[in-house]
């Protein structure tokens, strides 16, 4: 390969996936890590996410735009890992869960949610925590 273009030609990111660890929580009965498959975000990805996580203050008349980490993260989680599916509409129902949003809360820990947030992010391209970034942009 000599050039840059023939470089992207042949590394297309359209389905670039990794299998990573998030917490040791997760073991089969043999004591070995299971481990979650996540893909990169897309643009689209990306930009449904940070609009879903965009939220509009009211307040004494004054509109305020603040940006929701949690909804962030929830969103790329959800949508950007493969391996569990935590859209599975059965397993939704089997917790009593009534979306993704419910059962991703309802099976990871808040710490374990940022962290498979963190891995997209950094497979993504993001050298930086987008909540960080979002904040820098914000002030």
């Amino acid at each position: 390969m000599n050039t840059l273009q023939e470089f992207l030609n042949a590394n297309p990111v359209d389905n670039l996936t990794e299998e990573v660890i998030i917490s040791d929580r997760f073991k089969d009965k043999d004591g070995n890590i299971f481990k979650f498959k996540i893909k990169a975000m897309t643009n689209e990805d990306f930009e449904i996410a940070r609009k879903k996580a965009m939220k509009l203050n009211l307040q004494k008349g004054k509109k305020e735009m603040s940006f929701d980490n949690r909804a962030f993260n929830e969103s790329i989680v959800i949508n950007n890992t493969l391996y569990p599916d935590f859209k599975n509409t059965e397993s939704i129902k089997a917790l009593g869960c009534m979306s993704p949003e419910q059962y991703l809360n309802k099976v990871l820990l808040s710490g374990e949610i940022a962290e498979l947030a963190q891995q997209i992010q950094v497979l993504s391209g993001f050298e930086k925590d987008l909540s960080e970034l979002a904040e820098e942009v914000k002030n």
